[in-house]
């Protein structure tokens, strides 16, 4: 009998609760945003964007929603997404004294770093003390770092390469070894040391996991659930507390990623500053990004607590891992695509302009040889386009009292605004007809607003700090790639998933070396 009328009060309760979570809130807080169009369930909660972050396509959901509703609309209970090329500056600019949203307190483990802390003053502080690490200059001495890694890498795909099937080319998977290659730079200049994931051809790092010490874990799959889970809580930091205790699983093993991936930076950045101390570097100075944030100091003259250090350097690997390697692949997917639908018209010109440049005996590619290269430079950008790693809208909250205007809609303060990046670059309005088509000449006579629009790094002063080290990597990357080895292309589309970035699935590729006047190259 007690148990009938607990359920039946607890029936009467939740209409009331929902009501007055949900609804009230519909009806009288947010109530300015009621003509902004959009998915209903939006309307009320972030329930609707999370369920696409919990599935890895939120970036879809959200372009859906802009081709289904306009470049306006209203994608969480307080949330308004703008897809055109002046939202950028509407959202992003300097100036405009905009928070970055409580979405990315999901991302934090440690202390906050440079891209998850939330606080202007704090990130001016960090990003002073960073910046200089990332600087045309200093980037420069880390190519010796990617040089060997490179190195490494192609050693290991000349071994894949020499084992080809019937059809000439030996048949690969270009995604892990994206992957590989990625971690094992930025461990380098982040930490000190490769991971060793090419050398072994493996996904795994060494971690300090609790309760287990220290054991290897994979760090690519760690990543990527780290990215998925933090992005899904970034839009339910209310239930944030008690994710683990969910019956789905994606939670429970997200969390775990994300301690896994706090324990890979806690022993790499440990193990770095034990070998400084004892002078077993080898080197008096060694030029990567965790020996500048050793040496640097912030306004006060102090240098980087550990806990912070280890927390830049986390971010470091992960902005410089999982970009650069999803990237990188996508750009040699829509290369050999691109050369699929033209025949003849993309490698061979890419080819001859990388042969000019660099020697045939060269194993890579050096920096100087590539950094100018024109043709090379379209079709990395175009692949970028196309795929857009940066997915998703970045959200910032409106902090001005008076609030900001869009066109003719104003945003109150408090307000959350965001500029999804995959929807503006596959916005046939900007880009033409041929949107999705990969056309590396298109970047020879850009408009005004496709300079605008194009926004691989994010924009204003929380653009990305190491886009000099991406655009460095990514042409090492790519002209060594496509300058030592002839590629077919076995899937017809690429399939990607994202967490805060947006990464391909898989890509099948064969894959032979190169010759040239009959000898290989």
């Amino acid at each position: 009998m007690e148990l009938s009328i607990s359920l039946l009060l607890i029936g009467a309760f939740l209409p009331l609760w929902a009501a007055l979570y949900w609804v009230l809130p519909y009806l009288t807080a947010y109530r300015h945003l009621k003509n902004i169009p959009g998915p209903f369930v939006a309307k009320f909660s972030n329930i609707w964007l999370a369920l696409g972050a919990r599935q890895g396509q939120k970036f879809a959901w959200v372009d859906y929603a802009h081709r289904k509703y306009g470049k306006v609309v209203r994608v969480g209970y307080n949330h308004v997404s703008i897809a055109t090329p002046e939202g950028l500056a509407t959202v992003y600019a300097h100036g405009n004294g905009f928070l970055k949203d409580h979405f990315y307190e999901a991302f934090v483990s440690g202390v906050p770093g440079v891209f998850n802390v939330r606080d202007r003053r704090e990130h001016t502080r960090k990003r002073k003390i960073i910046a200089h690490a990332f600087s045309p200059a200093a980037v420069q001495d880390f190519e010796p770092h990617m040089a060997a890694n490179l190195r490494r890498w192609v050693g290991q795909l000349d071994k894949i390469a020499s084992h080809p099937t019937e059809s000439g080319f030996a048949k690969m998977n270009m995604m892990p070894w994206c992957t590989f290659l990625a971690f094992d730079i930025i461990g380098d200049l982040a930490f000190g040391a490769p991971f060793g994931m090419v050398e072994r051809g493996r996904d795994e790092c060494p971690a300090e996991v609790a309760g287990k010490g220290i054991t290897y874990v994979s760090g690519a799959e760690t990543l990527n659930r780290r990215g998925e889970v933090s992005s899904t809580l970034g839009l339910l930091l209310p239930i944030r507390p008690y994710a683990k205790l969910l019956p789905d699983p994606f939670f429970h093993k997200g969390l775990q990623s994300v301690q896994n991936l706090h324990g890979i930076a806690v022993v790499a950045v440990e193990k770095r500053l034990d070998a400084t101390e004892k002078g077993t570097l080898g080197e008096k100075q060694r030029h990567d990004i965790l020996g500048m944030l050793c040496r640097a100091k912030d306004w006060d003259g102090k240098p980087m607590p550990q806990d912070e250090l280890i927390s830049e350097a986390l971010t470091q690997l992960i902005a410089g891992s999982d970009t650069v390697s999803n990237t990188a692949c996508a750009v040699i997917y829509w290369i050999l695509d691109g050369e699929r639908r033209n025949p003849g018209k993309i490698i061979s010109r890419l080819q001859a302009e990388l042969d000019a440049a660099i020697p045939a005996d060269a194993d890579i590619a050096e920096h100087f040889q590539v950094k100018n290269l024109r043709f090379l430079r379209q079709c990395i950008d175009e692949g970028m386009r196309l795929h857009s790693t940066s997915a998703i809208g970045l959200p910032r909250i409106v902090t001005d009292k008076l609030g900001v205007s869009y066109q003719d809609q104003h945003f109150p303060q408090g307000t959350v605004l965001s500029v999804p990046s995959f929807t503006i670059h596959h916005d046939a309005e900007v880009w033409g007809d041929d949107v999705e088509v990969f056309n590396p000449d298109r970047w020879l006579n850009l408009t005004p607003r496709q300079k605008i629009g194009f926004n691989p790094f994010s924009y204003g002063p929380r653009a990305c700090v190491g886009q000099n080290v991406a655009h460095m990597e990514l042409a090492l990357i790519i002209a060594t790639a496509f300058h030592r080895y002839d590629f077919i292309l076995y899937q017809h589309k690429l399939m990607s998933s994202e967490g805060f970035s947006k990464k391909p699935d898989e890509c099948w590729v064969g894959i032979k070396r190169r010759q040239q006047d009959g000898q290989k190259i």
